[in-house]
Formats: structure tokens, sequence, C-alpha cells
């Protein structure tokens, strides 16, 4: 084997490994973790313990994904959105990839331990639990109320970021977890439509499957508008100020729009549209509660 063939060889196996922790899916979520850490004190937290911190959360949720790639591999194979994985594909075999999930979880959890507090870290290790043992290995395949019940492992890490730097559990962080935890139900939802035939062919039940794609659609609009209430409580507690107030509305708004129109006036590409829409609206929403927290604005009452 030449020089160059193994350099390509050993960047393709590389990538296969990146590809094994979801790193999209893992960046939106240590944004999240980020957001907590900034909102949990007025000024700005100590950088070391927010550098080290996101590195930990960082770890153990990329742990959490290569672990999803193990238990889901023979149903990944079957499905079109994920036949390519890495796994699926035989690129890498269980044992190598549980290694690596391993390796990754054990770093992550040393890191918070000993450099953060141990409360993070035994939270951020009970996250990863609860996505890659509850979620995945049973609530996936036992109810259509998986991603409700399940989506609370994946809300969790603004209060892990709260955590990092307080070193306690305060109700504002459970504010942003439970913001979370409404969004993930119409998010996966619009995706789990759009992919409906596919859940169909591995018996997942998934709600379009078990209640039909327009009962599904009807529950978007519901968790739509639970959503927008529930983002209204930043600024209902005093925890947000007029910027976030204006920028969460329009966002919810535009959310409820997409659920209006994938009810009611739906194409082909509606679903997935609304779906991708989603992840814009959670990161520019804790990008707004960002920005609030150092440059709020008072709302302006006339008499």
């Amino acid at each position: 084997m030449t020089a160059a063939l193994r350099a390509k060889t050993g960047v393709s196996r590389a990538h296969d490994y990146l590809e094994l922790t979801k790193p999209k899916v893992v960046a939106l979520l240590v944004l999240t973790a980020w957001v907590g850490m900034m909102l949990a004190v007025p000024g700005l937290p100590d950088l070391a313990t927010v550098l080290v911190a996101t590195v930990g959360i960082g770890l153990l949720s990329a742990a959490a994904a290569a672990m999803n790639h193990v238990v889901d591999q023979r149903i990944d194979a079957q499905m079109a959105r994920t036949y390519s994985r890495p796994m699926a594909k035989g690129r890498i075999n269980t044992r190598q990839a549980s290694s690596f999930a391993f390796a990754l979880a054990l770093s992550g959890f040393v890191i918070l331990y000993s450099l953060v507090n141990a409360l993070t870290a035994w939270l951020t290790l009970a996250s990863l639990f609860g996505y890659a043992v509850v979620y995945t290995m049973f609530l996936k395949r036992a109810t259509p109320q998986n991603i409700v019940i399940g989506g609370l492992a994946g809300a969790m890490p603004p209060l892990l970021g709260w955590t990092a730097v307080t070193g306690d559990i305060h109700g504002h962080a459970l504010l942003l977890v439970m913001i979370i935890f409404a969004w993930t139900p119409p998010h996966f939802w619009a995706l789990a439509i759009h992919r409906r035939d596919d859940y169909a062919k591995v018996n997942m039940p998934m709600l379009p499957v078990t209640h039909g794609i327009e009962f599904t659609k009807s529950v978007i609009c519901l968790y739509t508008v639970l959503l927008f209430i529930v983002c209204l409580m930043p600024y209902l507690v005093g925890m947000s100020g007029a910027i976030y107030l204006l920028g969460s509305a329009l966002l919810n708004l535009r959310f409820m729009q997409y659920a209006w129109k994938l009810k009611f006036n739906p194409d082909a590409g509606t679903a997935m549209a609304t779906f991708k829409f989603s992840i814009v609206h959670l990161m520019v929403l804790f990008l707004l509660l960002l920005v609030d927290h150092y440059f709020k604005v008072s709302p302006i009452y006339v008499p």
C-alpha cells in the first residue's frame, strides 16, 4: 500500500469515526449547554471552566451518539436515511464502535468530574444513559410517545452548562430544559412524517406509523402552541427582556406557520422544510437568550 493510499484510508476511517459522533447534533447540544453557562452568571463565567465543561459535555454527547449507532445498526441498514452510516455499511464493527463510545464517555466523565464538578459529571452521564439506553434501546421500540419521554435526555445540556458554572440546579436552567423538551416532539415528528415509510418498514412505532400522518400533523400544531407558551416563561419570570420576547415571538409564530402549512396546505417538501426550520429555530432562540442576557432592554410601559 502506497503512502498516499494509506493516508486516504486513514482519512476515510477518521471520517467514519467522526460520523459516529453525529457532529451536527452534538454541535447543537453543545451550543445550548454553552448558552446555559453564559446565562448562569451576571457577567462572564470563568473561561477555563467554560472550555473544559464544553469539552466534557461534548465528549459524553458524542459517546451517546456512537452508542446509538451501535444499537441501531440493524435498522439503520434498512432505512434510506441511514443505510450509508459506517456501521450499517460494515466499515466499523460493533467492537470498534463500542470501544470508541466507551473511550469518549470515560474521557468526558473524568474531565467533568475532576476539572468541573461531580454534579455536572453525574448529570451528563445520566443524560447519556437516558438517550443511549432508555430511549434508544427501549422507548424507541416500545411506544409512539418515545420521543416525548426520551426527549428529556436531549433537553438536558442547558442545565449541564448551568451546573458546570454554578455547581447547583436553578429554576431558570430548568426553564431552558422545558423549552427544548417542548421543542423536540414537533421537531422530530416533522422528520418522522417525511420518513414515515422508512419507520414502518423496520416496525418502529413512530407516531405517523401508529396513529397516521394527519393525526401527527395535528399534534405538531398543538405542540408549537405549547412551545410558544413555554418560550414566554423566561420573560415572565424576569430571566430575559424585550429582545428575547420579540425574537422568541417571531420565531414561534414562524414555527406555527410551518405547522399550519404542514397540516392544511402541504406539498412534498413541507415536512422536511418544517424539520429544517425547527433546527434554525432552536439555534436562534438560544442565541437570542444570550444576546438578551448581555444587552437586556427593559420593556416600556405606557401609563
